[in-house]
């Protein structure tokens, strides 16, 4: 009998796996890489993670929490948006329309990706007279912080004191790509941290701010409070509050307070004014 070459295709997300096998009579051959895990979930290609993407899928959203049900009142708050190559061409005359008055894109993950909509979205958002900046998605475990902080600095990271550009953001969440913390224990963490941290300051003359979900940082640094009197918060927290916030810090800059927003699921609050926002972005 002639063997007959079959290709399938699973999907899962953002992530797409292709099993090629041959039959031959009765006899199908599976080649499946080892990035899937026995559980059958796919691992993701390195490059594909976003801001939050890591929140939702360990912290989950809030029980009775939607973006429809939570809080509509914004009095003292600014409505944004953060965004990555997973929206492409982003629809920033909508967003603007609906409200939205700034926006972060991501740049850069690790030292090895760089999103192809970057210029679309960096670009667009401030054209129709949002206030933007850029975030890098962290992985500790590829190569050290200093390394990558001057990665995303050349890459879109940079910032410039022009009252339309937000400093730059250290998204450090749950691994999506493997073990939680990353391999490292929570004094490695805060060490690899800090270089990024000094190194994009050095480099811009601004403190980044960092993302993050309270769960992820007690877990994975300790609940360390050291950088609350330096670096702008924004949290992570799909309910109708922002909830309890990692050691030293009073107050959030920003809150991400959902992932199934209008237009762009991941929609979040400045803790402040439109006019507290420029003064914010202008350092």
């Amino acid at each position: 009998m002639e063997a007959v070459r079959s290709s399938i295709v699973l999907s899962r997300g953002r992530s797409r796996l292709t099993v090629t096998g041959v039959l031959t009579g009765l006899l199908l051959t599976l080649s499946v890489p080892a990035a899937v895990p026995e559980s059958g979930a796919v691992t993701p290609e390195r490059g594909s993670a976003y801001m939050g993407m890591g929140v939702l899928a360990h912290d989950g959203i809030a029980r009775g929490a939607t973006a429809d049900s939570l809080p509509d009142s914004r009095t003292g708050q600014t409505e944004g948006v953060d965004v990555s190559s997973y929206q492409r061409d982003v629809a920033w005359s909508t967003l603007y329309g609906s409200g939205v008055r700034w926006a972060y894109t991501k740049a850069t993950e690790g030292t090895y990706y760089t999103n192809p909509s970057f210029t679309q979205q960096y670009n667009g958002s401030y054209n129709v007279g949002m206030i933007r900046g850029s975030y890098h998605f962290a992985t500790p475990d590829t190569t050290s912080g200093a390394t990558q902080a001057s990665y995303f600095v050349a890459h879109g990271g940079g910032w410039s004191k022009d009252g339309k550009t937000l400093p730059g953001v250290l998204d450090i969440e749950w691994n999506p790509y493997g073990a939680d913390c990353y391999g490292k224990t929570a004094s490695q963490m805060v060490s690899w941290i800090a270089d990024f941290l000094n190194t994009y300051k050095s480099r811009t003359g601004r403190d980044a701010v960092i993302y993050t979900a309270t769960n992820w940082w007690t877990k994975c640094t300790g609940n360390y409070s050291g950088f609350s009197a330096t670096n702008p918060l924004w949290i992570a927290r799909y309910a109708s509050t922002a909830g309890t916030l990692p050691a030293g810090w009073a107050y959030y800059t920003m809150w991400q307070y959902t992932s199934t927003g209008k237009t762009v699921g991941d929609h979040d609050r400045f803790n402040g004014s439109t006019t507290q926002l420029k003064t914010f972005a202008s350092g």
